[in-house]
Parts: C-alpha cells; structure tokens; sequence
C-alpha cells in the first residue's frame, strides 16, 4: 500500500516545484558540504572502473594512504613493502553520461515513512546524483515516465541544463496534483487518471533513446521493480550500469500512522481496520513477500540497490549505495 501524501489529501501544502520545492533544495544544497557528500563524489570517480572495462581509469601513479581516501584502493603488496598503506591512483574518466530515470507514476505522490512526500524525496536524489556528475564534468540525462507520458532531455553537463531538468521533473510530478475545488488556494488532491507506474516502459525508453554505455540511475519506490520488469531490468544492465534507489513507502496501517488513504483507493482507510492487529500483521506479510519479490529480481542481475525513507538520511543512504557497489565491483561481481 503506498499511503496518500498530506497535500493530496487535502492538507494545506504547497504542491511540487513550488514554495516546498524551493525550501528542500536550500536545505539540501546546505547538506552539500557535508563529509559524506564529498565521499560520495570520490565513489562515483570509482565506478568508472566497471562503466569503462579496459578504457579510463588507467593507472596513473602511487601515493601514501591518507584519511578519507577509500580503502579499496589500498595496495597491500607495496605497502608491506614500504611499511606503510599506499593506494593506487587513476586517471580520472571524464564526461560519461548518466541518465536519470525516474518513476513518475501516481504511487510517487504517496507518503514515506517520515511524513515527506516520496516526489520530494525522488527530487532530491535526482539532485544529488546530478550535483554528483556535474562535479566530474558529466553529462545528465532525463527520461523521466508512467504508463501515461513520458518525457525525455538528451545529455548535456552544466548547471543550467541540470536546473532545467529539475525543474521539468518537479512539473512532471506536479501534475499527478490538482486543486481542490473550493478549497483555498493550497489544497492538493490526486488527479482523477494520474497514471500508475510503468517502470517496463521506462527502461524500454532508456534502452532505445540512450545506447552510448552510460550510468543509469533508476528512481522508484519500494514496490518496483516487479517481475514484470525482468526482462527490460536484464536488457538495461547489459547495455548499461544500472542502480536504483527506491523511495520508501509509508505503511498505512503501522501502529499510530493516524488517518491516511492508500493511494490507489477511493476512500480513506476506516478508523476500525487501521487498528485492527490481525488486518495489519497480514498486509506486512503480503507487503514483505513482494519487497522479496523485488529483491530477487534486482539481485538475480546484480543490479545495488538503496533504499531513501527520508530527506535527514537521504545523502548518507546514497552515500552507502556508492560505496556497496563500489566494493561490488572490486569483488569483480560487474
């Protein structure tokens, strides 16, 4: 169950792109400095490795081990040898492209478990992973989609270009809201038709639209991908790196949640099964054996995965999904 978001359900909020939009990139570009954000660029360097086999990151020269430097680059041999860690430095692979690819389906106008809306929380890790590039000198790109609309920016670097492609994916958002009728101005309720997801579509897109390798960075929420996106998730991977970042989807019935409304249902969940035990353990069973399901299939194409549930945590999660896939391909699993 993906439970409503508070605008859409009619609490006084201003809707994506708007006054919200523009509090969460201050707050965030506040984050920016942080130690863990300049670890998750040296990261991105790193992947380069497994996105470029035989091309880029060529060996360049060694240097002793200093604090912050990542510890898979430790040359063990030479370093008993020197009696002290050194680590391999790289040339630096410069303007790979990364693609954002991102659900916009209705689900994403759901709530996560902090209480922030998940398009908030997708906004603000297309931010990062975009910041992340342009810190290279990286070319992004958006294909951004549901079942419904698709829209697509090709590869450029820059920040005006990353601007630009914020701000068109805060709209594509912006548009699974409407205004409630009669409402005062600042009140949202889910559009009659928001179109549900389709992530099967919008890898088809990624794959015909962007065939040059590229780092695919796929943003949904925990009830995707599914089995029906098997195929597609196997096809993408072996054209190009592929990671996801799920959003986290709020529990509609978890002790004390207080009123919500599962998104894809007409009416508000009753008081009466919102505190019924029984209804709640089996709704986690079933919800558990399909987070399984998605598992399986991300880790049948050793595809990493994190996993965002709220804006406090949402560097350091990105952070320690850089860093896993990192040791994964040290591991030699790409």
């Amino acid at each position: 169950m993906s439970m409503e978001a508070p605008e859409a359900a009619g609490a006084s909020a201003p809707g994506p792109g708007e006054g919200r939009r523009g509090a969460r990139i201050e707050r965030l570009r506040a984050a920016l400095s942080l130690p863990t954000l300049r670890r998750a660029t040296g990261l991105l360097d790193g992947r380069h490795k497994s996105v470029f086999v035989g091309r880029g990151q060529d060996f360049d020269d060694m240097s002793f081990y200093r604090p912050g430097d990542d510890i898979s680059d430790i040359d063990w041999k030479s370093s008993a040898r020197l009696g002290q860690p050194v680590i391999k430095r790289y040339q630096r692979e410069s303007m790979m492209s990364m693609v954002l690819a991102v659900d916009t389906g209705r689900t994403m106008a759901a709530m996560a478990p902090s209480g922030e809306d998940k398009r908030d929380l997708a906004l603000g890790v297309a931010e990062v992973f975009a910041y992340l590039a342009r810190m290279r000198g990286d070319s992004v790109a958006l294909v951004a989609g549901d079942s419904g609309r698709t829209i697509s920016r090709p590869a450029r670097s820059g920040a005006k270009h990353v601007e630009t492609l914020l701000t068109l994916l805060a709209r594509t958002f912006e548009d699974l809201d409407v205004p409630v009728e009669g409402a005062p101005a600042g009140f949202y309720e889910l559009a009659p038709g928001a179109p549900a997801s389709s992530l099967p579509r919008l890898m088809e897109r990624v794959s015909t639209w962007h065939r040059r390798r590229s780092l695919v960075v796929l943003i949904t929420d925990t009830a995707h991908p599914g089995p029906d996106c098997a195929t597609w998730l196997r096809r993408l991977s072996i054209q190009h790196e592929v990671i996801v970042v799920q959003i986290e989807d709020d529990d509609p019935l978890r002790p004390g949640g207080g009123r919500g409304r599962d998104i894809d249902l007409p009416v508000e969940i009753p008081a009466f099964l919102r505190s019924d035990k029984h209804l709640a353990d089996q709704a986690a069973a079933v919800r558990e054996q399909w987070r399984a399901a998605v598992e399986q299939v991300l880790e049948a194409r050793h595809v990493e995965y994190g996993i965002v549930s709220s804006e406090e945590t949402l560097i350091d999660s990105i952070a320690e999904l850089l860093q896993r896939e990192r040791a994964a391909v040290a591991r030699g699993r790409r």
